[in-house]
């Protein structure tokens, strides 16, 4: 009977040890296979691209952005009253600048007032029935851009701001 035992234990080792190796096998498989598809998928995507830019498409690529991405955030939110078909309402606005490099941040920081002055006629000029929805606030968020950016290139002589993001908005 001990011998019958002894065959069962060492039976079950046997199939213990082929199950391990099968899983080690699966898991090297399929963590190679993920590295290949992670690696070898943005060599292709990059090549179409470049060969599109090449080919003479419609779209111009836009140049790479220079320096860090570095955000400046307005000392204090917006708040003004917007006139609307059924009646008036308030509007907060929290305001961030996102500028490349140092240098941009510096001149950004030094000109806020100026700033807050183009934000300030942007927004007064809003509508409350275009402030309800997403394509409103996009368009006003684009406008605000141009603002800014206008107004840094008479003072700095270049474009200082790339984005004009809001990290606030509160309508009532």
């Amino acid at each position: 009977m001990a011998a019958e035992e002894l065959k069962i234990e060492e039976g079950g080792k046997k199939k213990k040890m082929m199950l391990i190796i099968i899983i080690a096998v699966v898991l090297l498989v399929g963590g190679g296979g993920a590295a290949f598809f992670l690696m070898g998928g943005d060599d292709a995507g990059m090549s179409a691209e470049g060969s599109m830019a090449e080919g003479g498409g419609t779209a111009e690529p836009a140049p790479p952005p220079t320096g860090m991405a570095l955000y400046v955030p307005m000392p204090r939110p917006f708040t003004f009253n917007v006139p609307g078909i059924g009646r008036d309402r308030l509007v907060q606005i929290k305001v961030q600048l996102m500028v490349r490099g140092i240098e941009n941040e510096d001149e950004a920081k030094l000109h806020v007032p100026l700033i807050e002055g183009a934000l300030l006629k942007v927004f007064s000029s809003a509508n409350a029935d275009d402030l309800v929805t997403e394509a409103g606030k996009s368009a006003l968020k684009d406008q605000a851009v141009r603002e800014v950016r206008g107004a840094m290139k008479n003072v700095a002589g270049r474009e200082v701001v790339e984005q004009v993001l809001f990290t606030g908005f509160v309508m009532q």
